[in-house]
């Protein structure tokens, strides 16, 4: 119980890495707010987390809007007091050559994914900082951003790249506020999004899904994708003690893919 009376809020946690890191911190005692979308799915985690003991409220947000995001942070500190810990997880994208990409597929995918996680870095932060200083801000990135070849589409690449800036950025201009900021890059991640992706790259390639499962394991040296699992574990070694004195940093996830 390393995150005893810790509150996190994590984005996107109805599904995927989000889901198995918000039930991960629970575990390790932490009060989750489950932010998504779709509230169902949110409500689906957040009832799993109590009916194993856990404190968990599942909260509707969209990270695009600055709106929606100030009201996700409000209703954490309605029902929890404060906040400790917030996981950038929300992230969308699509499979799509670069020459294929619309002004649509851009302007969604940074919404979510650039504009979203600097809206929920900054009033996370307002908010720790107003506590009196002291925080971790996790932020779910991606090898994409750091070249991998195998990147859903080029949009997506530069919006984790900018993750990654981002994340060294706040942590310099933080960190006179005790609060830590660092960033995961999962690697392949057997998600429901990115078996989307699979299923139409296996179509463009006319190739069997299995057969395209099969090849995306053999391009990974140590021979397997990652569980959502062992996302969440590099997120919660990233909100505990042990790591008081890491930020700035981002971390891969992904089997030996890209060398940090």
């Amino acid at each position: 119980m390393i995150l005893q009376d810790q509150v996190a809020v994590v984005t996107g946690a109805g599904v995927g890495i989000g889901a198995a890191s918000a039930m991960a911190l629970a575990k390790a005692g932490a009060k989750v707010v489950v932010a998504d979308i779709d509230i169902a799915s949110a409500q689906t985690i957040a009832k799993s987390i109590t009916n194993n003991g856990g404190s968990a409220l599942a909260v509707e947000a969209d990270v695009g809007d600055v709106g929606s995001i100030q009201r996700m942070i409000d209703k954490t500190v309605e029902a929890f007091d404060r906040l400790d810990i917030i996981l950038n997880n929300a992230g969308v994208t699509r499979r799509a050559d670069i020459m294929d990409i619309t002004e649509v597929d851009w302007d969604r995918i940074h919404r979510v994914n650039a504009k979203g996680v600097f809206f929920c870095l900054q009033t996370a932060a307002r908010q720790m900082i107003a506590q009196g200083g002291g925080g971790r801000i996790i932020n779910i990135a991606s090898i994409a951003g750091r070249g991998y070849a195998g990147t859903s589409n080029a949009a997506y690449a530069a919006s984790k790249g900018a993750v990654i800036s981002l994340t060294k950025t706040a942590a310099q201009q933080l960190a006179r506020h005790d609060i830590n900021v660092n960033a995961v890059c999962p690697g392949v991640t057997s998600t429901a999004l990115s078996q989307a992706n699979l299923t139409v790259r296996a179509e463009q390639e006319g190739v069997t899904v299995a057969e395209m499962t099969k090849r995306r394991a053999a391009m990974i040296p140590i021979g397997r994708a990652n569980d959502p699992e062992d996302i969440a574990a590099m997120v919660v070694f990233l909100a505990s003690p042990g790591a008081r004195n890491i930020t700035g940093q981002s971390y891969n996830v992904d089997g030996g893919i890209v060398p940090a």
